[in-house]
């Protein structure tokens, strides 16, 4: 996963696609994965980072990260690529 590189993020969660015009909000976790995948971390440093922070349960956050990668490729928030 590799977010958009043209993508505006506030340390909020307040994302905006300048190439689109669509402007979006994400959670504080959101926000910290968002970080993340910014600073090149990986899947797995990701699942590992916020399992050990938060005390979550690896398998469900897992399907969770799952998810919110489908729901940034469905808003365009991921490089073309991915």
């Amino acid at each position: 996963m590799k977010i958009n590189h043209n993508l505006a993020v506030s340390e909020s969660g307040f994302l905006f696609n300048p190439g689109t015009g669509e402007s979006f909000t994400v959670n504080p976790i959101g926000a910290e994965i968002i970080a993340m995948l910014r600073n090149g971390k990986s899947r797995t440093e990701i699942i590992d980072s916020i399992t050990q922070l938060y005390q979550v349960d690896r398998n469900s956050f897992e399907k969770d990260l799952q998810d919110f990668n489908g729901i940034l490729k469905t808003y365009n928030l991921l490089e073309k690529d991915e």
